[in-house]
């Protein structure tokens, strides 16, 4: 019996391998072995990243709110906490927003804060 070689759907798997490796460099674009094995390798990085990047984004946003606290003369933890007990819910996403484009209004933030603090304590 002769060899199987597969035919039009064995070429039509191997053009769309080739098709998701359009733009690497070199062999691993126009081979087929090695474009499979860059492919594969791409689509577990993407997998990855795609849960590392809510991960590097909410360490920027805490970073830029820590920055703009400490400019009004309190830590990121105080300023955490006392958001909490002011009942005011923005989240850090939103926060880090204000903080770096709008600092006056961060600024009002930090009073507010401030004020239900003082009242609280005294």
């Amino acid at each position: 019996m002769p060899r199987a070689k597969g035919g039009p759907k064995t070429r039509q798997r191997r053009k769309a391998r080739i098709k998701m490796a359009k733009g690497y460099f070199g062999a691993k674009s126009k081979l087929f072995r090695t474009a499979t094995e860059a492919v594969d390798k791409s689509l577990l990085y993407a997998y990855r990243d795609r849960r590392n990047k809510k991960r590097t984004f909410r360490r920027l946003w805490i970073a830029r709110i820590n920055a703009a606290a400490r400019l009004t003369g309190i830590t990121y933890s105080r300023f955490m906490e006392g958001l909490k007990n002011a009942g005011i819910e923005l989240n850090r996403k939103v926060l880090a927003e204000i903080a770096a484009h709008d600092p006056a209004g961060f600024t009002q933030i930090v009073q507010q804060i401030q004020e239900k603090t003082k009242s609280a304590a005294g």
